[in-house]
This record gives C-alpha cells, structure tokens and sequence, in this order.
C-alpha cells in the first residue's frame, strides 16, 4: 500500500502568484514528488516549467483546466501538457443544473476523453460536493460515470467533498475500481464548520481511505487544502509528514 505523493497547487495559489518558480522549489524541498497544476502566467511556457521542475526533481504529474478550456482550447491544453511530460488533463469543476444536462455533458466528456488518449493523455473528472444532488434519485455524479466511456473518462475523486456531501468517502471510492488513478487526499475539522485541514489532523478515516484506493488501483495520492488557517507551506508540510508517518509513500 505505497503511493506517490503530489500537490494540488490551488493550495498554495497566493503564493505562485508572488514567487512562481520559487513556490515550486519549496514544494519539491518538502519532498513531494509532482504537483498538479493549472495553466501558468503570461509568458510562462511549459518549457520553462519543465526546465524548472527537472531542475529541483518536480514532475507535472496533470492538469486542471475547465470546461471552457476544454472545449474552446483543447488543442493548446493537449500540447502545454505534453510539453510538461504530464500523464493527466483533469475537468476541475462543473455544476450540474438537471439530469438532461448531465447527459449532454456526459457527451461532450467522451469526445473530449477519445482526444485526449489519442494523444497518450487519460481525461479525469474531479468531483466537488454538488455532484451528489440526486436527479431522478441517482446522484449526479451516478449519472455522469454511468454515461462516460470508463476508457475515455476516468475519476480523480476528493474525499473531502464526498464526506460534505454526506456521502461516505471509503464505499464511494471502492466503486471506482479501475477508474480512478489520482485521489485528492483531503482532510475535514470537527465541527460544524466542517472546515479544511492538513490531511492526518482531521476526523476523515485517512487509513480506510488509502487502504480503499489502493483495491481500486489509484496510483497517486495528491495532497489538497483549499484554505489554510496558517502558512500553506506549512500546511502541506505536515500533511506530507502524516502520510509519511502512515507508510504510505513510495520508497
């Protein structure tokens, strides 16, 4: 039960935005292994970031990109993410507002998922709370997997939204077997608030959680906390020590 470690860089976002290149360093120096990342600032190529990531032993592991994106840019987004050497293009977020549209977007996801492999990228969906309204009594999310090709349109599930949809993380992720490479490890305070926190310091069953994902065939756990009540840096440092302490990280 040993995975690979990255970082979704939604975490430490004010940060990039003051010191690009720098904030990446910081992450490789906590001893991740690759980070998941959005598209870089104006005038950035992913020649440079690849320059960079090789530099402090970085591997841009996938890429969040929205629906827009994915329709509009697809091209582009395909070529930056191959020029990072990236494995992954990951949906990062879509509200779904009836059955009918769940099924149109189903659609449009398995056209987007055959581009993308053709091109030797795997197409993910990433998962917030909302995909567990029910339409018809099944969830959103129920539908969209029903309807996506599991070769075209894989999962890249968040256990934090799963647990605020009241859903249990654990049994959802074993229905993903083979469909679900990339997990966002996230962590969740007691309390009402139901706030983030570092992954290990919260009341989500982290070690069912790994122990699940490991059944299902996920390859990499990616470490992410929307908002942090201290340094991001920090933050990630300790979620990257307590997954160390569970044993759970690569040799």
């Amino acid at each position: 039960m040993r995975f690979h470690i990255a970082l979704q860089t939604w975490t430490i976002r004010e940060q990039l935005n003051e010191d690009y290149f720098g904030s990446f360093t910081k992450v490789a120096e906590i001893g991740y292994e690759a980070a998941e990342v959005g598209m870089p600032p104006e005038g950035v190529s992913s020649a440079d970031m690849k320059k960079h990531f090789d530099r402090i032993g970085l591997h841009a592991l996938s890429c969040h990109a929205n629906l827009e994106q994915l329709t509009n840019s697809l091209e582009e987004l395909i070529d930056f993410v191959k020029g990072l050497g990236s494995r992954y293009i990951v949906l990062s977020y879509y509200r779904f507002g009836s059955r009918e549209e769940v099924m149109e977007i189903a659609r449009q996801l398995n056209q987007i998922g055959q581009s993308c492999l053709d091109h030797g990228i795997r197409f993910l969906y990433h998962n917030h709370d909302w995909e567990f309204l029910r339409f018809d009594g099944e969830y959103a999310l129920d539908l969209l997997l029903e309807a996506t090709d599991p070769k075209l349109v894989g999962v890249e599930l968040d256990v934090y939204w799963v647990k605020k949809a009241g859903v249990d993380p654990v049994a959802y992720l074993r229905k993903l077997d083979r469909r679900c490479p990339l997990l966002h490890v996230k962590d969740m305070e007691p309390g009402e608030e139901q706030w983030f926190a570092e992954v290990g310091e919260g009341i989500l069953p982290m070690e069912e959680i790994i122990a699940a994902a490991s059944e299902v065939g996920t390859e990499w756990l990616i470490v992410e906390q929307d908002s942090c009540r201290r340094s991001p840096f920090d933050c990630i440092a300790t979620s990257y020590d307590n997954l160390q302490k569970m044993g759970v990280l690569q040799p």
